[in-house]
């Protein structure tokens, strides 16, 4: 991924954002995208004006806009200024044009299905992005209960209570109060989140230094800290959680310096690295525990064995680099995000060809989950689009989610039935929820 931390936002925020489209778009008084100040006072404005402008299933049947966006009171339609955002929105590339070329491969979809059902957007919790190309800042754990960044802060989020409660604060000075072997026991200072997960009660965040934060969302305080490099490239890319086969609950951590390294969290230490010739952008173990899939600064992936670290196949077919993957349930299909602006899923069965080839509309695919029963996987663009596909039939089904922002991330819950997206903006920043599409629809009178 891209070393440099400066200006990556910019790029998001100057030309991506809302804003840009016309300069007289107002809505009292304030300039549609302004940025807001992250000061207390302004916290504390937000927890009772956002409650005014959060947008209900109830309100979007009746016509309001999910986000809030008075449309009637701005100079430009919802529809132009979708059609504008296709038309300008700029794609980040590694390899030049490579958008354009994957084009021919994708696989045509009927789109039109309807999964998730819009339920809510909340304003209350506003979710951050550090760095443009790494995604995965938002992790639900129930129906109700979601995790996210926001600027130096984890927030818990629950939608059962519409309550907001703040997990971690890294803004100051963060020293773990448990004592293991291996940790770092002076702590970390100022640390810049650039991914995040959490599982259960086990909370991993990551920061742009190699930093790794473990702390149990149950217990006070934090467990454990490590810093995974001291090399000047070490920004940590992606976590996830998994249970080893032995019984332990154990992480896995791509690392921009080459590296993969998997963590024993029931005695808190290093039980594996793996290095490779790329800086690693993300990771998925199958459910089998058996193969990870490698995806990185490189158009080709690799499917490793996850004991030896050897490559078992290369991944052949991106046209650029990638930054997301995972694995259906059923430990055969698996997918990989690409800059191409494509998700192709595969088939360990047979390597040689994917079997599938989703397409974005704007951009790269950034951030790809699956439900826990198969049926669903969600695939995001870096802004506005979210694409659910019926897994079932072969991925020939989608429906698409669209709305205006960049995306932090999405979590499907645990049980499928709900959906979160984080959406960053600097005016409309909000998470949205969706919820699982049931045949008992009456009961959503009661």
């Amino acid at each position: 991924m891209a070393q440099q931390q400066g200006d990556e936002m910019e790029y998001a925020a100057d030309d991506n954002e809302m804003a840009e489209v016309e300069d007289d778009m107002y809505f009292s008084g304030r300039v549609f995208g302004d940025s807001e100040s992250e000061s207390d006072d302004d916290d504390e404005y937000d927890s009772m004006e956002n409650r005014m402008t959060d947008t209900s299933a109830a309100e979007a049947r009746k016509g309001k806009d999910i986000q809030g966006i008075p449309w009637d009171r701005l100079s430009i339609s919802r529809e132009k200024y979708r059609q504008t955002r296709l038309e300008q929105y700029k794609n980040y590339e590694n390899i030049p044009h490579s958008g354009e070329r994957s084009e021919k491969e994708c696989t045509p979809t009927h789109r039109g299905g309807k999964y998730y059902d819009f339920w809510q957007n909340t304003r209350s919790v506003k979710s951050t992005i550090l760095h443009f190309q790494l995604r995965n800042l938002v992790w639900a754990t129930s129906k109700h209960d979601v995790y996210l960044v926001s600027s130096y802060s984890i927030i818990h989020w629950s939608s059962l209570n519409s309550k907001r409660s703040e997990i971690l604060n890294v803004s100051g000075h963060v020293a773990p109060c448990e004592k293991h072997p291996g940790s770092l026991l002076e702590g970390f200072t100022q640390t810049q989140i650039s991914t995040l997960a959490v599982r259960d009660k086990l909370l991993i965040a990551g920061g742009f230094q190699g930093e790794l934060i473990c702390k149990y969302v149950d217990r006070p305080g934090v467990s454990f800290c490590s810093r995974t490099t001291y090399d000047d490239n070490a920004i940590t890319n992606a976590v996830e959680i998994y249970d080893h086969p032995s019984g332990a609950v154990h992480f896995m951590a791509s690392n921009n310096d080459c590296g993969v390294r998997d963590f024993d969290m029931e005695r808190f230490q290093l039980s594996k690295h793996f290095s490779f010739s790329w800086p690693v952008n993300h990771t998925s173990l199958s459910p089998d525990g058996k193969l990870v899939v490698i995806v990185g600064d490189n158009p080709e992936g690799i499917l490793v064995d996850s004991q030896t670290g050897k490559t078992v196949k290369p991944l052949c077919g991106h046209l650029d680099y990638s930054f997301a993957s995972a694995w259906h349930p059923d430990g055969r299909i698996f997918a990989t995000g690409n800059q191409d602006k494509t998700c192709r899923v595969w088939d360990v069965r047979n390597l040689s060809k994917s079997i599938a080839v989703l397409k974005g509309n704007l951009g790269a695919i950034r951030s790809i989950r699956f439900t826990s029963d198969g049926r669903f996987m969600a695939m995001a663009e870096p802004a506005d689009f979210v694409h659910l596909y019926d897994a079932q039939s072969g991925f020939e089904k989608e429906q698409e989610i669209n709305f205006f922002g960049e995306i932090s991330g999405v979590s499907f819950s645990p049980d499928t039935e709900s959906l979160f997206i984080g959406v960053w903006d600097r005016t409309y920043g909000s998470l949205l929820q969706y919820n699982r599409r049931r045949n008992y629809m009456y009961l959503d009178c009661m």
